[in-house]
């Protein structure tokens, strides 16, 4: 794939004029990240804007008890640190989850077709609100009064909804997703999820399939957790 190839294919990139999508592809670069590695660090001083192309990104934070905490899992389209054009340092670490390939813009360079295309600056505005509402979801979904299980059923139940395809057991989520990875998303301890999840697939609403994660029915899923949004 080339930068080109890159450029057309992403969502965010869609509606924006001939001209700011001709200097992006001018200004952009590809780079391939390998599972595990960083793009940036917390409180790194960055100035390139990152578009994940394929593969999947973790943006997450270390705690005061060094315990890691998963923020956000971001696919193909989604931009990746839009508080990098505020000029200042990076308040999250971002980590390859498995291997990806992401678009990178110099700061200044997507600064500049920010000023003459609003299209553009409309789709970083759009990109942070979507990233509120998110954010708004976990914390409501942190609630003390939330079992451990229906907090695993939402969480699944929403990566279903944002990476799911279809299977012929019902829709499989598809990432390499580990429990020690959902025990980072949730804030809790590995041995707790696979003591909830085992519950979960005990009462047919979670498959374990070949290392990835199959969900039967998502309305019955839904049902489990009782309408709670994650």
């Amino acid at each position: 794939m080339n930068i080109k190839e890159a450029c057309s294919c992403t969502q965010l990139f869609q509606n924006i004029s001939e001209k700011s999508a001709a200097t992006l592809m001018a200004c952009g670069s590809l780079r391939r990240f390998p599972k595990g590695s960083h793009l940036f660090w917390d409180k790194e001083m960055s100035q390139t804007l990152y578009i994940v192309v394929t593969g999947f990104v973790s943006l997450y934070k270390i705690n005061s008890q060094g315990e890691r905490k998963t923020i956000f899992l971001l696919g193909k389209g989604e931009m990746v640190n839009e508080e990098v054009l505020q000029n200042m340092p990076a308040s999250i670490n971002c980590e390859a989850f498995e291997s990806s390939v992401v678009l990178c813009f110099g700061k200044m360079d997507f600064l500049e077709v920010m000023r003459h295309d609003f299209e553009l600056t409309k789709l970083i505005l759009d990109s942070l609100a979507l990233k509120n509402r998110r954010l708004y979801r976990q914390l409501k979904n942190t609630s003390n009064s939330i079992h451990g299980e229906k907090k695993i059923a939402a969480k699944l139940w929403r990566l279903s909804k944002d990476y799911g395809i279809p299977h012929e057991e019902g829709t499989l989520i598809n990432m390499e997703l580990s429990i020690t990875y959902l025990a980072d998303m949730l804030g809790s301890r590995r041995e707790t999820v696979s003591r909830q999840l085992k519950h979960l697939t005990d009462q047919g609403l979670v498959r374990i399939l070949r290392g990835k994660i199959v969900i039967p029915d998502r309305d019955a899923l839904s049902a489990f957790f009782k309408g709670i949004n994650c």
